[in-house]
């Protein structure tokens, strides 16, 4: 299973699309519209997202809008068996939006269908046939290589439901669990992966009343999906060309990378431009060269809702096989809890004691 196309709901697709263009640097790379929706493909390396507006109250953009803010309404999942997965998600009890369907492209054809997800989230199930890709690469712009992971915040009391739901509808299973705590507020954490092609959702509850987890949930009127991960090769460059853009990151604290560097065993050659970039970093003690390295966007609409993510898995070599940073760093996890934290509080949702 890998990530296919995320879909956004949004209130004008053209001034999104512009968006993601001119901040992002992603390329604008089709239109078009039916009688009720109007929607913008923006795509950038093998990251591809489609945006779209309503044109009259009978858009389920329309429906969706009513309910939460902009955000990101379904996220397709490339299938190798379309059939099967359908076949084993409505065993489980999955409910089918809409049936299986195939339609023929220029590069091949590919059979979709949608499940109900977790509150008002959906997951298009796609299997491509003939397709070696699904958009070409530009030669412009930074490049995103993938998909890293999309993070669902759920209710209270509802993370571990959740997570069973995803184990019997999907098949995904349990990697990590985290329980990040400060003396402001809390949250609890599983980080599922997929076992066919290592698709990664971790999924949030807020652990107190005050949490960030808590404020998302108030602001998207529900359980939603808070943030996406773009990996890069080249954070440094990408995070560089972005702000450029004008595109804003959360800050990190100068404290942070003194802290670091008391438990570092590794300087990487680009350590100083690490810092600068005000990037997180972190590492396993066995093989710190395979450093995992995240920045995280403000959020990108009006209300504190959602944002992205920039992460980079170094490759480091172990006894001649190459070893990536995988899973998420506890460190750096804290860090990104700490930072949203501080921003809390400038919005006035988090009091400092």
């Amino acid at each position: 299973m890998e990530f296919d196309r995320i879909q956004f709901y949004v209130e004008n697709a053209k001034i999104s699309r512009d968006w993601f263009v001119s901040r992002l640097g992603f390329q604008s790379a089709a239109g078009y519209a039916n009688s009720h929706t109007h929607s913008e493909v923006v795509s950038s390396g093998n990251v591809c997202f489609v945006l779209s507006s309503p044109l009259t109250p009978a858009s389920p953009a329309a429906s969706w809008l009513k309910l939460h803010p902009p955000g990101i309404a379904d996220v397709g999942f490339r299938v190798k068996n379309i059939e099967l997965a359908v076949r084993r998600a409505a065993a489980a009890g999955a409910k089918i939006l809409e049936p299986i369907q195939e339609d023929l492209t220029a590069r091949g054809c590919f059979k979709r269908a949608k499940i109900a997800g977790w509150g008002d989230l959906s997951h298009t199930l796609v299997e491509r046939i003939g397709e070696n890709s699904l958009r070409p690469v530009s030669a412009k712009g930074p490049r995103f290589t993938l998909i890293d992971h999309v993070v669902l915040n759920v209710e209270s009391g509802d993370l571990e439901v959740a997570v069973n739901w995803y184990q019997k509808i999907l098949g995904f299973q349990t990697e990590q669990n985290f329980d990040i705590q400060t003396d402001k507020s809390a949250l609890r954490s599983r980080v599922m992966i997929h076992s066919e092609g290592g698709v990664q959702l971790p999924i949030n509850e807020s652990a107190s009343a005050n949490s960030q987890i808590q404020e998302f949930l108030d602001a998207n009127l529900g359980p939603g999906i808070q943030h996406m991960a773009l990996q890069t090769t080249d954070i440094v460059g990408v995070v560089a060309d972005l702000r450029s853009r004008g595109l804003p990151f959360l800050p990190v604290p100068p404290t942070y990378y003194s802290q670091l560097q008391q438990r570092q065993n590794y300087v990487p050659a680009d350590w100083q431009a690490i810092a600068a970039s005000e990037v997180l970093a972190d590492w396993q003690e066995d093989t710190p060269a395979a450093m995992l390295l995240q920045i995280f966007t403000q959020p990108i609409f009006a209300e504190p809702t959602f944002f992205f993510e920039i992460i980079e898995r170094r490759v480091t070599l172990v006894n001649n096989k190459k070893v990536q940073a995988g899973g998420f760093g506890a460190g750096n996890f804290r860090a990104l809890f700490e930072a949203i934290e501080r921003e809390q509080m400038k919005r006035g949702s988090l009091m400092d004691d």
